[in-house]
Parts: structure tokens; C-alpha cells; sequence
């Protein structure tokens, strides 16, 4: 005989949006004034995942930050193709981040510059990322 597990899983489930409320972070004057929601709480979640080098740090998760160390020292061409991959994982690990395009390059001696479009529930991000390669 199998065992019945009852009704648990037919049930209809609500699924809640959570607010993105969150302290701000003052990037000029490192510091953290008041909060932020909203569009500019989710800029504030980009910058921190494109700051964050993923497997670093133990408080985060393994699916938080990006990869971009192993990128030192390649060549340009195999950078910009590996970096859009990495920054798309990155980014749209975070549920309100629906797709990342428009990528754009601009190579300064041994600075790769990134510019880049995030597209949100809450609407469109133009973010950017300097990379040493």
C-alpha cells in the first residue's frame, strides 16, 4: 500500500511579493544613510552583485556576485565574450531581474570598460563595470 501524503501539495498557493526595502549606501562618502526602495533599491543590489567576486566570501551564497578573477591576464577578445555570460548569471540570480543586453566595450590599455542594460519588474537599469584584464 502507499501511503497518502494528503492534500499539502494541492493546494493553491499564494506567492507575495517581498518589499525591496533596504539600507542606502552612500558609494562617494562609504557610508549609509536611510533606506531605499524600489528602482534604486534594486540599483543598489546590482552594484553590490557586480562588486562582490562570487565564491570569495563565505557569507554569501555561492550564487551571489561575480566571476571576473579568472579573467585577468586573457586575451580581450575571449574577456568580452566570457564577461556578458558571467554579468547575465550574476545578475538575474536576483527574481526581479528579468534579462541584461545592450552590451557595449570600450578597451582603455588594460581596463575593459562594460556598459550594459538591465531590464527589471520595476523597469530599465543602465549599469557599467570596469574589469583589469
Amino acid at each position: 500500500m502507499i501511503p497518502v501524503a494528503g492534500d499539502i501539495l494541492e493546494k493553491d498557493f499564494k506567492m507575495v511579493q517581498m518589499p525591496s526595502k533596504t539600507f542606502r549606501l552612500d558609494t562617494e562618502n562609504k557610508r549609509i544613510i536611510g533606506t531605499a526602495d524600489g528602482l534604486e533599491a534594486l540599483k543598489q543590489t546590482v552594484f553590490c552583485i557586480l562588486n562582490t567576486e562570487r565564491f570569495d566570501w563565505l557569507i554569501y551564497s555561492w550564487n551571489y556576485g561575480v566571476e571576473l578573477k579568472g579573467l585577468f591576464g586573457k586575451p580581450v577578445s575571449m574577456v568580452k565574450a566570457k564577461i556578458k555570460k558571467r554579468i547575465k548569471e550574476a545578475l538575474q540570480q536576483d527574481d526581479r531581474i528579468q534579462s541584461v543586453d545592450n552590451f557595449s566595450f570600450n578597451s582603455n590599455g588594460r581596463i575593459l570598460h562594460v556598459k550594459f542594460m538591465v531590464h527589471t519588474t520595476l523597469g530599465e537599469i543602465e549599469a557599467e563595470k570596469e574589469v583589469s584584464i
